[in-house]
């Protein structure tokens, strides 16, 4: 899925991870994988987790790094060039890699919430409530972005005419608040941690998290052929990050620290920023449910990048799934 995390605090990076822990992964077979927007993205931080306490190996394969991508079609195509073709990506990615005829399957559900999101004004505006965001500009970081989708379902589940709110597509989540400080708009999609860092600044107009439902945002996809030939090194993959999702929801703080290190924040923003993702849930162990991945396609429609329904029963593989998560899951 496109980050919500602004490149100015992209500070994250593979060897950082991997000098987490030295001397850990010494087997002779390692393997790499692809997660979308790796290093500037709370959505990693459950492989940050399970790479830093051993927990793939534990589960039978050794992921020594992740590939970093853009994310969209850049991180499919890193996924097909890979030796080991795994990655997270966010689902209309996986969707447009479907539409474009490659053989990908959909093997495990990623993240399950928007609440990272949201949009701010400055704290003199007359902007109290999304429902005086009618007749005003607000900046979204590009056209059919994640920003604008959310930005979209948010006006409709308030009844407000998405035709009444002029959108300005700055380029980026900062851009997006240098035009809000200097008048050009009314309000500004913004995004964890850079709204941690920035809380003092701007008065939150809403959070999309309250006024969403769940919905599955991103999804872990594999070559069909992948999946036939090694199938236990897929369920190890799964398995692994599922107990990286688990110790990061065990013990939040450890998961801060980590945070802390990796993108170089206080130990104050870093334990909010997890402790507010904790507290929404998240990362999915890896089910699926049906409701929160239609109400994903739901939002690409209003973006005009799905038309349509989904056939989900022909992209979607459960039979990776431990036998609890397939009972558990509502596909």
């Amino acid at each position: 899925m496109k980050s919500f995390i602004v490149r100015a605090i992209t500070l994250l990076s593979v060897s950082l991870l991997l000098a987490a822990a030295p001397g850990r992964f010494n087997v002779a077979h390692a393997d790499e994988i692809s997660v979308t927007q790796w290093g500037s993205s709370l959505y990693g931080l459950p492989y940050a987790v399970a790479m830093h306490d051993g927990l793939f190996k534990k589960a039978g394969v050794d992921i020594t790094g992740i590939l970093s991508s853009g994310g969209g079609g850049t991180t499919v195509r890193n996924i097909l060039a890979s030796k080991t073709p795994y990655g997270e990506v966010a689902v209309s990615a996986a969707l447009a890699a479907q539409r474009q005829g490659l053989d990908l399957v959909i093997v495990n559900a990623g993240t399950r919430s928007v609440a990272e999101a949201s949009m701010v004004t400055m704290p003199s505006s007359d902007v109290k409530n999304v429902g005086d965001l009618a007749g005003k500009k607000v900046a979204i970081t590009s056209p059919k972005g994640v920003s604008e989708m959310l930005l979209l379902m948010v006006l409709k589940s308030k009844g407000i005419d998405a035709g009444k709110v002029t959108r300005i597509a700055s380029g980026g989540y900062v851009n997006g608040l240098t035009l809000l400080e200097q008048g050009g708009v009314s309000g500004a999609v913004l995004i964890e941690p850079l709204s941690i860092i920035r809380a003092t600044k701007y008065r939150t107009v809403y959070r999309a998290g309250d006024v969403l439902q769940p919905m599955t945002t991103s999804v872990g996809i594999t070559t069909r052929e992948f999946a036939k030939e090694h199938p236990d090194t897929l369920r190890a993959i799964i398995a692994g990050r599922r107990a990286g999702v688990d110790a990061t929801y065990a013990d939040p703080a450890a998961a801060a620290a980590l945070l802390q290190e990796s993108f170089k924040l206080t130990p104050e923003v870093a334990k909010v920023a997890v402790d507010n993702m904790v507290k929404s849930r998240m990362w999915s162990e890896g089910e699926f449910d049906r409701a929160e991945l239609d109400r994903m396609t739901d939002g690409l429609k209003l973006i005009g990048e799905l038309n349509g329904d989904v056939d989900w029963s022909k992209l979607v593989d459960t039979s990776f799934l431990p036998a609890d998560l397939k009972a558990k899951g509502k596909l």
